[in-house]
């Protein structure tokens, strides 16, 4: 069984809302500081993390890369790439937190950092400072990347 079958919702992004959700982040915090940079979280805050750039008109992006699900399947954390620094004055961008493990690992590399994500389920709200939409545990959510595209088809059709 995969990690989503055990899942009461789903709910499917299309880029339209996580462009809309990327760029109410982005809003939201203006202003609270000079950024001095961004930090994606790759893979699912790659995207995120460079809209809000743009918006914020912020050149430094950083990314810290930890795998924690191979598709659907949660597994132990690796972290394939750090950064230096304590995270002072940075933003740290995401596309969900879900259990927390992610965030633990990014408080514990980047203690001083500003953890935001679009998507927050409770389990991982514990390590972030602010998301914009707050989902039940239980929820799957199907982002725009993870649907499959036959561009041979659309390349033809």
């Amino acid at each position: 069984m995969s990690e989503s079958e055990k899942f009461v919702r789903r709910v499917s992004i299309s880029w339209d809302e996580l462009d809309r959700q990327s760029r109410l982040l982005a809003a939201h915090v203006r202003g609270l500081k000079p950024w001095k940079g961004i930090v994606a979280v790759a893979r699912g805050g790659l995207v995120p993390a460079a809209i809000v750039a743009y918006e914020l008109d912020v050149r430094l992006v950083e990314t810290l890369c930890i795998s924690t699900y191979d598709y659907q399947t949660r597994r132990e954390a690796e972290i394939l790439k750090t950064l230096a620094g304590d995270g002072t004055d940075m933003l740290v961008v995401e596309d969900i937190v879900d259990t927390g493990a992610t965030g633990k690992i990014i408080r514990d590399i980047l203690p001083n950092s500003y953890f935001v994500s679009i998507f927050a389920k409770p389990e991982g709200m514990k390590n972030a400072d602010h998301a914009m939409i707050k989902v039940a545990q239980d929820t799957w959510i199907d982002f725009p990347w993870d649907a499959p595209i036959n561009l041979a088809e659309k390349v033809r059709g």
